[in-house]
């Protein structure tokens, strides 16, 4: 059995990004029943040097678009940073699994050998499409996603292991 991109890649990507939504709609809801500024919540990090939850949720975002772009040879659409409420971190959620939904397993064919060469701390690294996917781009999605998850649950937000996995 051939290795295909497209389900390495795409089921994983959509089904986190409906967790992430999820999670966000779950932290919503908690800031509105205990009174606090969802701004707490959006800027709060896990320690200093690391970013806070708006970033994180754009990072998912950036590598989910990314990725499928990059592997489809498509240019990656890009998005302003500017989000500042829970609204619209998920309307950019919802803009990006639509992106994703987008391709069909055919845009990825071919997509294991392709080159893609990115700026990774100002120097140019170039990986095959197998290796860029299963080694860089979804292990830093799963990282933001993550780390997105755990911020929410520090901070109080009664979301657990069936809201990160966003399973139905």
């Amino acid at each position: 059995m051939s290795f295909s991109m497209f389900h390495a890649a795409v089921p994983g990507i959509l089904q986190t990004l409906k967790a992430l939504d999820g999670i966000l709609a779950k932290a919503e809801a908690h800031a509105q029943e205990r009174k606090i500024d969802p701004a707490v919540l959006l800027n709060y990090r896990l320690a200093p040097d690391m970013f806070a939850l708006t970033r994180q949720v754009q990072l998912v975002t950036d590598f989910a678009k990314g990725t499928m772009a990059r592997l489809a040879g498509h240019e990656i659409p890009k998005y302003e940073d500017v989000e500042t409420t829970i609204p619209e971190l998920r309307a950019r959620i919802a803009k990006v699994t639509a992106f994703v939904q987008g391709f069909a397993p055919a845009d990825l064919d071919g997509a294991e050998t392709r080159d893609i060469t990115l700026p990774i701390g100002g120097q140019p690294m170039t990986f095959k499409g197998q290796d860029y996917l299963v080694t860089f781009a979804l292990p830093n999605f799963y990282f933001h996603a993550a780390t997105a998850y755990a911020i929410l649950r520090h901070c109080g937000v009664a979301i657990g292991k069936r809201d990160f996995m966003a399973r139905t």
